[in-house]
């Protein structure tokens, strides 16, 4: 009688076994499925036109964001937005509280020490720009007058770099729209800033600015992440980026934001 019960016992034991390893591989599967679906939470400017900017149905579009949906797209991850400004992001990146910065980010030695960029996917020179019919037209004639720029962007590294030789006083703020308001209020005289932003928004009339003087060198920009951080997310966006650039997607990106009439 105590051997029946034994093995009636046993073969309890593997019953369930069995019954538990099936209900786990299941659940293995499911578990793989769900991490086929990467996401990251990329950190971006709120005002950055064409790069980032509320259009005028109240949605945050741009270069920079269709760009990596776009990419995202392309080699099977999605992104979530955290639209913070651009200081606020680089602070979040830092924090880890975002995976990634992606806000018309300039690769300068500076941030190489702290961080990993993607190829870059625009060059950009910096603009001094000042109101429009005003006497300045040149950096010389702005000499020891008040400028402006906009925080940690290779702008306000360029105002920094011309400061001295020109006795520039420079003012700081964390949008590039109090930036213009400032030109045209007269805080300030000129405004230093990337050159296709601020020439798009003087071809869509939304400033009344000029610009006088560009930097003889040119900024790459790029998607940024913490170093040493997420290097899969480096390794997709380049492929996809070169994807983007051989079929000629990027190309109309572009075009859809600085030639819209095309």
């Amino acid at each position: 009688m105590f051997k029946k019960f034994v093995s009636i016992f046993l073969i309890a034991i593997l019953c369930c076994s069995f019954l538990a390893a099936c209900g786990g591989g299941g659940n293995n599967n499911q578990n793989q499925g769900q991490d086929e679906a990467r996401s990251y939470l990329v950190g971006t400017d709120t005002t950055f036109a064409p790069f980032e900017f509320e259009d005028e149905n109240g949605n945050h579009t741009g270069i920079d964001i269709v760009l990596l949906e776009t990419i995202g797209e392309e080699m099977g991850f999605e992104i979530e937005w955290s639209i913070l400004g651009f200081s606020a992001a680089v602070t979040a990146l830092e924090a880890e509280q975002v995976e990634a910065v992606m806000a018309g980010m300039s690769i300068t030695e500076e941030r190489k020490l702290k961080y990993d960029f993607t190829d870059s996917y625009y060059d950009a020179a910096v603009a001094v720009a000042v109101k429009a019919g005003s006497e300045y037209t040149s950096l010389e004639d702005l000499r020891g007058k008040p400028v402006v720029a906009k925080n940690a962007t290779t702008g306000a590294q360029y105002a920094e770099e011309v400061a001295a030789e020109y006795e520039l006083d420079i003012i700081y703020v964390d949008e590039s729209a109090i930036m213009y308001q400032y030109v045209e209020s007269d805080l300030a005289e000129a405004c230093f800033e990337d050159y296709p932003i601020v020439q798009y928004e003087i071809g869509r009339g939304t400033i009344s600015l000029e610009v006088v003087n560009q930097s003889s060198y040119s900024f790459p920009t790029a998607l940024a992440v913490l170093k040493g951080n997420s290097p899969e997310l480096i390794a997709d966006f380049n492929e996809g980026l070169a994807k983007l650039k051989a079929n000629g997607e990027y190309r109309r990106i572009l075009d859809s934001f600085f030639n819209p009439q095309k």
